[in-house]
């Protein structure tokens, strides 16, 4: 049940959010149990973010998990999202924040896991 949301100060056009929902489906992996079938993206273009003082293009990117992951899987995913915005939206991997958040308690469908 991850879920990454993606804010950023770049326009996206229709056809760049199909590509960076579908490359995030598959970057999603590097976190063992993790796939695109479970996974919600959120894509937040034109966000009012100013990093380093200008509103040069880039990316705030929350990553929600439900259990745990290993350092190592964060950091493999990391390296893939700074990628992947990096060749569909041209923001340098060095004007990217990935944060993540791993929690025990995660509803879906009136419930909870």
């Amino acid at each position: 049940m991850p879920f990454i949301n993606v804010k950023t100060n770049a326009s996206v056009s229709k056809e760049a959010e199909i590509a960076l929902k579908a490359d995030l489906g598959k970057a999603i992996s590097a976190i063992p149990g993790k796939s695109e079938a479970w996974l919600m993206v959120g894509i937040e273009p034109e966000y009012i973010l100013y990093f380093k003082g200008d509103d040069a293009p880039a990316a705030m990117v929350d990553v929600s998990v439900f259990g745990s992951a290993n350092s190592s899987a964060f950091d493999k995913l990391t390296g893939e999202i700074c990628s992947i915005l990096n060749s569909r939206l041209n923001i340098e991997p060095s004007r990217i924040y990935v944060k993540y958040s791993a929690t025990s308690d995660w509803g879906w469908n009136g419930g909870n896991f």
